[in-house]
């Protein structure tokens, strides 16, 4: 019975677990994200055009890591979400596109062209994740992608209401449904350590996004 216990706690503890690294890993705790010049000051618009861009650039199209995941997921339960999900990512696609237009064009910056190489090979790894075969891996990656978007709705909420674009609020899940479908998946070992793999790896794509986007700024400042 014991063991049974050990078992059981290790599968509450996955969702727990994933959306640590996220908190741990991904935008959250970086500090460009949390910097006043990203949303104050006369560089912000500069800044969030910047970061609107790219984030566009990253996840702006059709399919996206859940897309991507929804194909490769087979558990009902995940499937189930994933569907949701996929549907709630068409909407915030479009509002991505509509501040993309409203903020205009991307900012002159020196090192433009490692930075279109940078994230297309973001975009390579991001994909990589998410058609993985090796099972839990890519939810674990979309389970991660949408609880690290909550964050990254909150710049673009307030890139929205600095140019005056309609912004509906996300319909993705929240922090509860993502740790009870990653609870739910982590089933056994192997595939809690592919669900926590996934979702670190996605974390630190999104980590790497925001030091690319710090050092454009920089970059721009030293201009």
């Amino acid at each position: 019975m014991a063991s049974v216990s050990v078992e059981s706690a290790g599968r509450a503890r996955s969702g727990e677990a994933l959306l640590a690294r996220v908190a741990e890993h991904g935008t959250a705790s970086h500090a460009y994200f949390a910097s006043e010049s990203l949303v104050r000051g006369p560089e912000a618009t500069r800044n969030l055009a910047d970061a609107i861009h790219f984030l566009c650039a990253l996840h702006g199209r059709h399919p996206g890591i859940v897309d991507h995941a929804a194909r490769r997921v087979v558990e009902p339960g995940a499937r189930a979400w994933l569907n949701i999900a996929a549907e709630a990512m068409a909407a915030e696609r479009a509002s991505l596109t509509r501040l993309s237009v409203a903020v205009g064009g991307i900012p002159s910056t020196p090192g433009g062209a490692g930075s279109e190489t940078a994230i297309l090979a973001q975009r390579a790894a991001l994909a990589t994740l998410a058609l993985s075969d090796r099972r839990g891996c890519a939810l674990g990656a979309a389970l991660a992608f949408a609880a690290d978007w909550a964050s990254i709705r909150i710049i673009l909420d307030a890139a929205a209401k600095r140019l005056g674009v309609d912004a509906p609020p996300s319909a993705l899940a929240g922090p509860e449904t993502l740790q009870a479908v990653a609870d739910e998946a982590g089933e056994d070992a192997a595939a809690r350590r592919a669900l926590l793999f996934g979702a670190e790896q996605l974390a630190l794509q999104h980590r790497g996004l925001w030091d690319l986007l710090e050092a454009r700024q920089q970059a721009r400042r030293e201009y």
